[in-house]
């Protein structure tokens, strides 16, 4: 029996580029930087002291596109959410406007019990953890706010999202480090398919960008230290003076629909999902497989499911990081992968632009493949001035480019050697 069909009908994100899809896709395009120097806490003692960050009144950016938490939540609920939660009730919330749901009142039973939600975290609520050991060790535990716990948990954005908009049908989580997002559109994709659902809402999020989260990838020794000064400058991936990522917050979240459900409701569609992939290296809890192998079959899967050759493909979303070894793993697999076709693909890595997002990384890199395939322009690689040698693919350096694009797919890979890719294509 053929698979149900799911497409794209909603779209939503808080990204370090602005705070909605349109703003953040129109910067991504122009080659503007999204990464700049931390302020809302002290950096001093740390080697790395930039990060992306989403515009608001602690991290501004000179633009009026400012984050404003009480645009989308009460001021008496802001205390019971961490950041994460915030900007997951955001995008969640322009993706179901986008996608023309009904508001709760005005949904019947049916339809709130077959459409769930599935956003992803990689790390959840680290500042209120964090904050509230300090509270503990300098104050005791009497000052352990009661909603810590409820702020604090990976599944709050699904909890929260399907409250607010009376959605009852599936509520759940994944927690696969930064593959996180991209395994909520997949496995979201898997719900509808297997009729547990005709809408899903699903997504990451992320807020990991506090001083404990940078000391813990400063430790690891992850994060690049030698762009302090130049923070735009920071994230490279492929470039040969690469030293490391750079941690970003913000979240994506998009609205998936069985075909029928979306035509039958006359919804705009943006594109259709068209393969889902996973893989595992098995190598190593950091570090992925030298030689790409897992990143390599992860994409074969994708490609295999959306039943496609890779010489189809005319654009790839690239986890591209910045890291030394992750960006050469990655680019050995994508040129096995295709072979001899890759002169006619380009691949761009859009967290030179944004940071890595970590959780929210796979969902905010889906819903600008899907701008790519909508607006038939391949978003740049910044930085990019010095790229690998004999290479047989265009990594689209520094500049946007016009490019026909039909189908694009989006790799996340995560620590734990957890990898995720997605098919997404024009919808016909």
């Amino acid at each position: 029996m053929q698979a149900r069909r799911v497409v794209v009908t909603g779209l939503g994100a808080v990204t370090p580029l602005a705070c909605d899809v349109a703003s953040s896709w129109k910067r991504l395009k122009s080659g503007v930087s999204g990464i700049r120097k931390i302020k809302h806490f002290d950096t001093e003692d740390l080697p790395s002291k930039i990060a992306g960050l989403v515009p608001s009144e602690e991290n501004p950016d000179g633009s009026s596109n400012l984050f404003q938490p009480t645009d989308w939540i009460e001021p008496k609920d802001l205390k019971k959410m961490d950041r994460f939660v915030v900007y997951a009730m955001a995008a969640a919330t322009q993706a179901v406007e986008d996608a023309g749901l009904p508001p709760g009142e005005a949904a019947n039973e049916y339809e709130k019990e077959r459409t769930g939600v599935l956003i992803a975290a990689g790390i959840g609520g680290l500042s209120t953890i964090y904050e509230t050991a300090i509270d503990i060790h300098e104050k005791g535990c009497r000052r352990v706010s009661p909603f810590f716990i409820p702020a604090s948990l990976i599944n709050m954005p699904s909890g929260h999202v399907s409250i607010k908009f009376e959605f009852k049908g599936p509520n759940l989580s994944v927690v696969t480090a930064c593959t996180s997002g991209s395994h909520a559109i997949g496995e979201g994709t898997r719900i509808i398919q297997r009729n547990a659902a005709d809408v899903m809402v699903v997504g990451g999020t992320e807020a990991a960008v506090c001083k404990l989260g940078v000391a813990g990838f400063c430790a690891l020794k992850a994060l690049s230290t030698r762009f302090n000064d130049t923070p735009s400058e920071a994230s490279r991936p492929w470039d040969e003076d690469r030293d490391g990522f750079v941690m970003g917050d913000g979240s994506g979240v998009l609205v998936l629909e069985e075909l029928e459900h979306a035509k039958k409701r006359g919804a705009k569609i943006y594109a259709e999902i068209a393969g889902y992939g996973v893989s595992s290296d098995a190598y190593h809890i950091t570090a992925p497989a030298e030689n790409g192998d897992g990143a390599y079959r992860s994409m074969l899967a994708a490609i295999k499911d959306a039943e496609i050759d890779a010489k189809d493909l005319d654009y790839i979303n690239a986890h591209g990081t910045s890291t030394p070894a992750g960006d050469i793993a990655e680019l050995q697999a994508v040129m096995k992968v295709l072979g001899n076709e890759s002169k006619s693909v380009c691949m761009s890595s859009t967290k030179s632009s944004t940071g890595h997002l970590l959780g929210a990384a796979g969902a905010v890199e889906a819903i600008f493949s899907i701008m790519s395939i909508q607006d038939s322009i391949v978003p740049p690689t910044l930085n990019l001035h010095r790229p690998p040698a004999d290479l047989g693919i265009d990594l689209v350096p520094l500049v946007a480019k016009e490019k026909h694009v039909d189908i694009a797919l989006s790799n996340s890979f995560g620590f734990g050697g957890t990898n995720s890719s997605l098919v997404f294509k024009k919808f016909k």
